[in-house]
């Protein structure tokens, strides 16, 4: 069930949502930096309001 969250998610931010890419490059580029994003950056409820890496980082 994640990952076809993570897939809708992905479509409707970097594939559907305003963003026009002239090559298949560009479009990589910017899935790349979603997953990056989605997995490092993005604060959640889940982990009481913290990014994945502070939660890594308090746990450690």
């Amino acid at each position: 069930m994640v990952q076809w969250n993570f897939l809708r998610t992905l479509k409707c931010e970097k594939y559907y949502f305003l963003h026009k890419y002239q090559t298949f490059e560009e479009l990589s580029l910017a899935i790349d930096e979603y997953i990056r994003f989605y997995h490092d950056e993005r604060y959640q409820k889940r982990l009481n309001g913290l990014s994945p890496m502070e939660y890594r980082a308090k746990a450690a």
